[in-house]
Order: C-alpha cells, then sequence, then structure tokens
C-alpha cells in the first residue's frame, strides 16, 4: 500500500514558508524522509530485540529492510501505533 499526501498551505503561510526555505516541496519530502529513517531505525532495534528474545522465532532475521518489515506486521504480535494505543486506552 502506497499512499500520496497532500497538503494545503495557504498564500500567507507560503509566504512565511520561502522567506526561509528554498522549495517547499523539497523542504517537505525531506522532512518525511527523516521521520521515515528515523521511525524505520527505532522499528529495526525495537523488533530485532522482540525477535532474537522470542524463543518460539527461530528463522534468520531479514538483513534488508523491505523483508524485515514483512516479517514483522505479518507477526501476531505486531501492532501499529494506532493498535497499541487503543489497547492501552481499553486496560485504563
Amino acid at each position: 500500500m502506497a499512499i500520496t499526501v497532500t497538503i494545503s498551505i495557504d498564500d500567507t503561510d507560503e509566504k512565511v514558508l520561502l522567506n526561509d526555505i528554498l522549495n517547499i516541496q523539497e523542504w517537505v519530502q525531506g522532512a518525511v524522509d527523516g521521520k521515515i529513517n528515523n521511525c524505520w531505525k527505532r522499528m529495526q532495534q525495537n523488533w530485532t530485540t522482540n525477535l532474537m528474545n522470542d524463543e518460539s522465532f527461530t528463522d534468520n532475521i531479514p538483513s534488508n529492510k523491505a523483508d524485515f518489515v514483512t516479517l514483522v506486521v505479518a507477526r501476531d504480535d505486531y501492532q501499529t501505533r494506532a493498535e497499541r494505543d487503543a489497547a492501552s486506552s481499553d486496560g485504563e
């Protein structure tokens, strides 16, 4: 599933951004790329530890991002952020 994200910036805010930023589209893409990179690092670190501590998991841990993510999201114990938040609010 790939998504396209569209944002709207009014004329005033566009002028504010252009006061400091050369290209708004490039800046937004860079911000998203940076966030993806940080989320990937956290996911990889967290799930590598989880997999290594799971005695029932005996397969190799994939060394490439796509295979790693496919493995993790297919697990029964995987939850998205929204699912984790919903589960924690149910337990309150």
